[in-house]
């Protein structure tokens, strides 16, 4: 069994944070996006792994050989951005034959991965929304069989929103799939999108289960970024019975936080849900919510809710910020 895990997108939404740095490598809780979704698979057993890599890819290779050095996995090229779908349809000589957990490279999802991937039948990842318009739709009957998926649909006649967690045992029913969906004309928005290819393996007879996870963390925006940030956190400072080395002498820390490796801190007060990147400097701050990235330089500030890039200078005083890489800004 293989895991594909697509992290090809340019993260428009983040922006200007994803100019310069891969929204699978933004850190969330001490890691990545991108570790958090490995961490999960290797935990429950996924030996082998195909990133799907476009955008920035070099700094995802980079990252994953330094990470994991000893994991196994291929890297699949997509030049141009067509969609989910079309990225799926890439691995497939990288796939073969094999089962597949597909797990989309911006969504931290909590849920039972042991239990999916031993399952008899192919598995879809639901959770229920106010608003599934903006969502991949599952219509699932009582005993959560997959009856249709929809997706984005005006009227839904369900709220059960895929989450972009996929067990597929009929993988070579799901390449066909994509094969003809790719060979017609793409959909509306000009991507094919792999709930095409999903339905087109229902409408063929093949059984898929609809599985609730306990809690869906879509990485995409800088709000459920933060979300996710101190979610995280959370968990971590309830199992975690180390207690960080933070530098107290001069500051106060109010947990939860992550603080990295090579961080000189001194004269501020971070937290509550700060995670800190290694090697950053902050001088005489106050930081509440937010994630600051690594070798950054704060001095004399004041943020909340805010997500500051790699080798980040701000100096003054602000409230919310959401800062690239390699800038530096003087709000004095």
């Amino acid at each position: 069994m293989k895991a594909i895990i697509p992290v090809a997108g340019a993260g428009t939404k983040l922006r200007p944070l994803t100019y310069t740095q891969p929204k699978a490598l933004i850190p969330i809780a001490g890691k990545t996006i991108l570790s958090v979704i490995v961490d999960q698979l290797l935990d429950a057993g996924v030996k082998e792994f195909v990133f799907v890599i476009g955008y920035l890819g070099e700094k995802i290779q980079r990252y994953i050989a330094k990470t994991y050095p000893n994991l196994s996995y291929t890297l699949v090229t997509q030049n141009d951005r067509r969609g989910t779908g079309h990225a799926i349809w890439l691995t497939r000589d990288a796939v073969q034959d094999d089962e597949v957990m597909i797990v989309l490279g911006d969504t931290v999802c909590d849920y039972n991965v042991h239990e999916i991937i031993n399952s008899n039948v192919s598995e879809i990842g639901v959770r229920k929304v106010d608003d599934p318009r903006s969502f991949g739709v599952a219509e699932i009957d009582e005993h959560d069989r997959v009856l249709k998926v929809v997706e984005k649909p005006l009227i839904p006649k369900s709220n059960m929103a895929m989450v972009g967690i996929y067990y597929i045992k009929e993988t070579k029913a799901l390449f066909n799939a994509l094969d003809k969906h790719l060979h017609n004309r793409a959909d509306d928005d000009g991507e094919y999108h792999l709930t095409n290819a999903l339905q087109h393996m229902i409408e063929n007879g093949i059984p898929f289960q609809a599985f609730r996870v306990n809690n869906w963390f879509d990485c995409g925006k800088k709000e459920t970024l933060l979300s996710t940030n101190a979610t995280l956190l959370k968990q971590m400072n309830e199992t975690d019975t180390e207690p960080q080395p933070y530098p107290q002498d001069t500051n106060v820390i109010i947990p939860p936080v992550s603080i990295a490796e090579g961080c000189k801190i001194q004269h501020s007060i971070i937290g509550p849900n700060v995670t800190i990147g290694e090697f950053t400097t902050i001088d005489s701050s106050i930081i509440k919510d937010s994630i600051i990235g690594s070798y950054a330089e704060l001095e004399e500030v004041v943020l909340k809710s805010s997500i500051i890039g790699n080798d980040a200078y701000v100096r003054g005083l602000s409230q919310s910020l959401n800062i690239g890489d390699n800038t530096e800004i003087d709000l004095g």
